[in-house]
């Protein structure tokens, strides 16, 4: 098992940056795929960015593509989300999940989950 904790949220105006970072308990951390979801209120969880166990391959959701960045440090344990260029539309509670499956877009691909961190972006 894997337990999941982000920070780094937080009010940012449009068109500013935040990195968020997921620490994941465990050692075999590097074991697992990691996935960044959001969700913003009355909306279904989406897909944002995920990274496998190596971080060559990271895939991005659309919407994200050119302003976000998935990276991970299994030293460290931590999968990063770097967000830049952020708009208003990017407001959301955004969860880091771990599968050792494969790396996909659909959440149910994802066995662990943290507790979301919330972003918003004022225009």
């Amino acid at each position: 098992q894997v337990q999941l904790v982000e920070s780094g949220g937080g009010l940012v105006q449009a068109g500013g940056s935040l990195r968020l970072s997921c620490a994941a308990s465990g050692r075999t951390f590097s074991m697992y795929i990691m996935g960044w979801f959001r969700q913003d209120s009355g909306k279904e969880r989406d897909f944002v960015a995920g990274i496998d166990w190596s971080g060559d391959r990271p895939m991005y959701a659309n919407s994200v593509k050119g302003r976000f960045t998935v990276s991970r440090d299994n030293a460290k344990n931590t999968v990063y989300l770097q967000m830049n260029s952020l708009k208003p539309e990017d407001t959301a509670i955004y969860y880091c999940a771990a599968t050792r499956r494969r790396l996909s877009p659909e959440s149910p691909s994802y066995d662990y989950w943290g507790q979301g961190t919330q972003v918003i972006v004022a225009s």
